[in-house]
């Protein structure tokens, strides 16, 4: 007699067993290597078996009418049964029951959790990264237990590359769990902060002057009773919170070791459920664009923004003027296999109506007014800083596509947006306009950051505020395939 299935768990049960697996599987893990580098004894293959990541499984067999829904996430494309990897269920159990929720309540999917065959490398347990501790070697500790295999780490869900196989589950989520641990290691890596404290709403920028005035407005937040603030954390780890009189926290800051990072990130935490920001230097260039957001993705975070700097390459452009994207002519290259480009990546009305409208409560200009400092258009991305060197080959793409700005990162970090499924937007400030002999003269510079970059600043938080009562419709359906997983 064929037994009957087991009762299916609620979205709770199901979030609490993963807890429960993930913590029994990394405990597991870290004791037999605790055991190794004392005594030189490696895991049984018996004990192997109790180092794999747990599985989740949700399966929707339609009866009777099909429920619709406009929401871009927590929705099945066809029945059948879905499944995926999952790490760090603690942190994500907020995001995995907004997931598992509707598909519940509305689809009458059923939920199961059990130990997957994926086993949990061993370097994303020790949460100090010190695998060579002691005498051992890295070499002695890759002989027996699992190791990260690039092989197992791939985006072929996101990039709708992955392979229905008969019998097999079809994709839950985007990331499974080793992409998602791969990930967060370099997050820690280029950030110089732990990667849980990275906030669902980013800013990225070029300009490590950003960073300062981002500083300085935290500082001056924490030090009012009635902002919804209550911690700056720092690279290196240093906390700036409430309280601290302005020297102790000035002195925190100057004393963050932000140079040993190659992205350094500061995270402005809240103490309410809207989350905080997280501002980003990325240096400058696509390839960096593209390395950081294939790492933040895994985060699921509501909204990055690109706030920075560019090149005008309008006549009737000020240097200060800002400029806000609605298209990318992408020369940046470094995308073109995974997002060709001809594919056309869309502006977010939700999105740009921020933006605008936060230049406006920042600067106290409305209509023709803002006009003249705000200006919507193309900006082209290039993967060549002199570009300018280029130029009677440049010329005719650039006039053709009516480009308005150029930079070197803008176009990248939207089609990684478009392509992880992230919300996105630009905001340029026109800091010189190489067309026109208006270049970055030291003193010229050095008057322009002064003057711009802290009401560029203020722009881009303003319209993260904007967004935050906007989450219902920010992640859009323009972002989503006919192919796609049920989680967002």
């Amino acid at each position: 007699m064929t037994e009957p299935p087991p009762p299916s768990l609620s979205p709770e049960q199901a979030v609490d067993l993963l807890e429960a697996r993930h913590a029994g599987a990394t405990a597991a893990l870290r004791a037999a290597l605790e055991r190794f580098i004392r005594t030189g004894t490696p895991p049984t293959p018996t004990e192997r078996t109790r180092f794999r990541y747990p599985e989740l499984r949700v399966t929707w067999t339609p009866t009777g009418n099909i429920p619709f829904t406009r929401r871009a996430w927590a929705k099945f494309q066809g029945p059948g049964s879905y499944g995926t990897t999952v790490t760090q269920p603690g942190f994500f159990r907020r995001y995995l029951l907004d997931q598992l929720g509707p598909l519940v309540e509305e689809f009458g999917a059923t939920i199961a959790v059990g130990d997957s065959a994926q086993e949990i490398p061993y370097p994303y347990v020790l949460e100090l990264g010190d695998e060579a501790r002691g005498e051992v070697a890295t070499g002695e500790l890759a002989r027996h237990f699992p190791t990260p295999l690039l092989s197992a780490v791939g985006d072929e869900v996101a990039d709708g590359l992955w392979a229905f196989e008969q019998g097999q589950p079809r994709p839950l989520a985007l990331f499974d769990a080793v992409r998602v641990d791969y990930s967060l290691r370099r997050l820690v890596h280029y950030t110089g902060t732990d990667w849980r404290l990275v906030q669902p709403w980013i800013l990225l920028t070029n300009y490590q002057r950003y960073v300062e005035q981002f500083v300085r407005w935290a500082l001056e937040e924490l030090a009012n009773p009635d902002s919804p603030y209550d911690s700056l954390v720092l690279p290196g780890g240093g906390v700036v919170r409430p309280g601290l009189d302005a020297a102790a926290a000035d002195a925190l800051v100057a004393a963050a070791p932000w140079t040993r990072f190659q992205m350094p990130a500061y995270h402005l935490t809240r103490r309410d459920d809207a989350g905080g920001v997280t501002i980003i230097n990325i240096g400058v260039g696509p390839s960096n664009a593209k390395n950081i957001t294939d790492h933040l993705a895994v985060l699921r975070p509501n909204c990055w923004l690109m706030v920075g700097h560019c090149g005008g390459l309008r006549q009737s452009q000020v240097i200060g003027d800002y400029v806000l994207a609605h298209a990318y002519l992408r020369r940046d290259r470094i995308l073109d296999d995974l997002v060709p480009p001809e594919v056309p990546i869309p502006a977010l009305a939700e999105v740009q109506v921020a933006l605008q409208e936060a230049a406006a409560q920042v600067t106290g200009e409305r209509g023709e007014a803002l006009k003249k400092r705000l200006r919507t258009g193309t900006v082209v991305t290039y993967d060549d800083r002199n570009w300018e060197l280029r130029w009677s080959q440049e010329r005719r793409r650039i006039n053709l596509s009516r480009a308005i700005a150029v930079d070197m990162e803008s176009g990248t970090l939207a089609a990684q947006g478009y392509r992880l499924r992230v919300p996105y937007g630009t905001l340029l400030c026109i800091s010189d306009k190489p067309l026109h002999g208006e270049i970055k003269l030291p003193g010229a510079a050095t008057a322009f950051y002064q003057r711009a970059v802290g009401e560029h600043l203020k722009i881009g938080l303003a319209a993260l505020d904007i967004l935050r009562g906007q989450i219902g419709s920010l992640h859009s359906r323009k972002l989503r395939s006919f192919d796609e997983p049920p989680f967002r």
